[in-house]
C-alpha cells in the first residue's frame, strides 16, 4: 500500500476527526486536521503518539505542564493521563494508537468518531480496487 501524506490530507475537510491510513499489527496511523480547542478526555488502556506534520499543537494536562509540539515533533500521552489538545491554527497530525481507540476516549461529543467511521474510507478504497 502506498500512501502519500498530502493526498491523505487533501481528503480530510471535519476537523478532529481522525482518518485510518494504514494498520500496523494492532495499531492504527491516523491523520487529523486540528484547529481550536478539542475537549478533556483520557485512554484508560493506550498510549496516544502525535506527530506534527504541519503547524503546531499545545497539549494541555492537569498534572503536568503543558507540551508545545511543532512541524517534525512528536509526543506520547501515557495511556489513563487525562490532556486537552488544542490547536490556535489549523495542524496536521499524525497519530499512532491501538486500532479500536476512541478518539475522545469515554467523552462523547459532536464531533466522536467510532471506529468504523474512522476507516469506512479504507473499505470503498477496497471495493474499488476488487478487494485486493
Amino acid at each position: 500500500m502506498i500512501s502519500n501524506l498530502e493526498k491523505e490530507f487533501a481528503e480530510i475537510s471535519d476537523y478532529w476527526s481522525p482518518r485510518v491510513v494504514a494498520d500496523v499489527n494492532d495499531q492504527s496511523v491516523k491523520l487529523a486536521k486540528l484547529k481550536g480547542e478539542f475537549v478533556w478526555h483520557d485512554h484508560e488502556n493506550e498510549d496516544e503518539l502525535f506527530f506534527i506534520v504541519k503547524g503546531s499543537l499545545t497539549i494541555r494536562y492537569r498534572d503536568r505542564e503543558d507540551v508545545v509540539l511543532n512541524a517534525g515533533d512528536m509526543h506520547v500521552v501515557p495511556k489513563g493521563i487525562e490532556h486537552n489538545p488544542i490547536a490556535r491554527s489549523e495542524c496536521w497530525v499524525m497519530l499512532f494508537e491501538p486500532a479500536e481507540t476512541k478518539h475522545t476516549g469515554e467523552v462523547i461529543v459532536e464531533g466522536t468518531r467510532s471506529a468504523a467511521q474512522q476507516r469506512a474510507h479504507l473499505q470503498s478504497q477496497d471495493q474499488q480496487s476488487g478487494g485486493a
